[in-house]
């Protein structure tokens, strides 16, 4: 299924291909691949280097996997259940060198996962980032205490055909990709000043 995005400038291929399925196929994916992406994952840039972010890893059919699965709302339960591959990103709070706040873990727990998506789009598989889940039940699920927070829930795969869907998500899987313009989201001078238009 084509769904490039609808650029106005030129963008890197993988950057113009990337989106986030719903549909799956659960064909193992292999260790090579993974070990690809989880090293793209560690080079990802990091306030003092702190490298805050921990992945759990599920793989369908060992014993993390429904941990991980366990912890998604019903609405994602429904299609992440086909991913082969379901992944925690888990943010360390403080820094390492001094416990104190490190204001920018969430942000830099991001970043690692966007190399991770990027470097699984090269592979030739699929991510959807996850924002519903419930950090309680995962973090009872893996025995993580509260000096981490669980950042979002990540399925991995190749993809499928949306007939596998059920109907009212193989509509969504269907619509066309949109974003906001690029005037509202890039200023200059002051907020809500659009830079396109200096």
């Amino acid at each position: 299924m084509n769904k490039s995005a609808k650029t106005k400038y030129g963008i890197h291929p993988l950057l113009k291909e990337r989106w986030s399925p719903r549909a799956f196929k659960e064909d193992k994916i292999e260790k090579e691949k993974l070990q690809r992406i989880f090293e793209a994952t560690q080079w990802s840039p990091s306030a003092m280097n702190e490298q805050p972010w921990q992945f759990m890893v599920g793989e369908k059919g060992d014993t993390t996997y429904p941990k991980i699965l366990a912890g998604l709302v019903d609405a994602n339960k429904r299609w992440a259940q086909k991913a082969p591959v379901l992944i925690v990103a888990v943010a360390k709070k403080n820094y390492v060198y001094n416990d104190k706040n490190n204001f920018h873990y969430l942000y830099d727990t991001g970043q690692a996962v966007a190399h991770l998506t990027f470097q699984a789009c090269a592979e030739g598989l699929f991510v959807h980032q996850m924002g519903g889940f419930k950090a309680e039940i995962i973090k009872t699920n893996f025995n993580i205490n509260d000096e981490y927070e669980i950042a979002s829930v990540i399925a991995l795969g190749y993809i499928a055909d949306p007939s596998i869907l059920e109907e009212d998500l193989r509509i969504r899987e269907m619509e066309e990709r949109t974003r906001k313009d690029q005037s509202e989201i890039f200023f200059t001078e002051q907020f809500g000043n659009s830079w396109f238009k200096k």
